[in-house]
């Protein structure tokens, strides 16, 4: 599980990027004319050695915080800030899904089935919380704030004053919100909210995949897909540690027909949300 959607955004470090490489020389020349050594301006921020070792090598996302010390330690005159805010890597999603991520964001329609988390643009922070504690490796502190931070911040995708407004789909499986991941409060928490975002948002659909379907189109797994301003499809299909773009057009003809079929299995979406609010009222 990645991205937005489930727990552990990725196997290992990021992708050393060109723009995280370049803010790493520049911190590093920075660290030397100040006569520190990695250990010792560790001490100083305080970030861990490995930390600062990983932001020299390109390997992690500088937080804002630790620009502002390093800012601070350094006397940088501005140059780190500067540097800081051409960082094309986006902390928080793992490395296969942030060309996705692109397409997600300038997305008119965007269709999800999900038949293992709540998507991760209807997570609650609480929910994404105990997601990610559920699935090793756990996370440290840090690495769990940029992935929450990161979620959450996609959620502005719903809103409803966009130019024009992106045209939600999502199907969700009955047993992924029975499965009451982390509780009863961060499940309850969840209803309300998912309950809020149907009534409040009219560019979104929701559908709960009932817990008995015999005949059921999505036995392959979760799939994603997009619709670009200029009416181009794409498709996204993903699974343990891995994630696939699909541009080929047999292909995304083949995940249209599945998930037009997954739209007629599914409750409808006034039947889904009666059975949200019970589900919430059964708690």
């Amino acid at each position: 599980m990645t991205d937005g959607t489930g727990g552990v955004p990725g196997g290992g470090e990021p992708e050393v990027s060109d723009s995280l490489k370049t803010f790493g020389e520049v911190f590093k020349a920075f660290r030397k004319r100040a006569g520190l050594t990695q250990e010792e301006f560790a001490e100083r921020v305080p970030y861990s050695v490995q930390t600062v070792a990983k932001i020299e090598q390109g390997r992690r996302f500088p937080q804002p915080d630790f620009v502002e010390r390093a800012e601070e330690v350094l006397d940088a005159f501005g140059a780190l800030r500067g540097a800081a805010r051409h960082l094309s890597r986006q902390p928080g999603l793992a490395s296969w899904f942030r060309q996705w991520a692109k397409f997600e964001a300038e997305a008119v329609s965007l269709y999800t089935y999900e038949c293992r988390v709540v998507p991760g643009l209807l997570q609650t922070k609480a929910y994404a919380r105990a997601v990610s504690f559920s699935v090793p490796p756990l996370p440290d502190e840090e690495a769990l704030s940029e992935r929450i931070a990161a979620r959450l911040a996609r959620q502005d995708l719903l809103a409803t004053n966009r130019k024009p407004p992106t045209a939600f789909s999502f199907i969700v499986e009955q047993a992924v919100l029975e499965r009451h991941t982390g509780g009863t409060d961060v499940t309850r928490e969840l209803y309300d909210h998912l309950v809020g975002v149907v009534e409040r948002h009219w560019n979104v659909e929701f559908q709960l995949m009932p817990l008995r379907q015999p005949v059921h189109a999505g036995l392959d797994g979760p799939l994603r897909l997009a619709e670009t301003a200029d009416n181009c499809w794409f498709g996204y299909s993903e699974g343990q540690e891995n994630g696939r773009l699909i541009t080929d057009a047999k292909e995304i003809s083949l995940l249209h027909q599945r998930y037009a079929k997954m739209r007629s299995q599914a409750l409808t979406p006034e039947d889904s949300l009666g059975l949200l609010k019970r589900m919430r009222g059964a708690l």
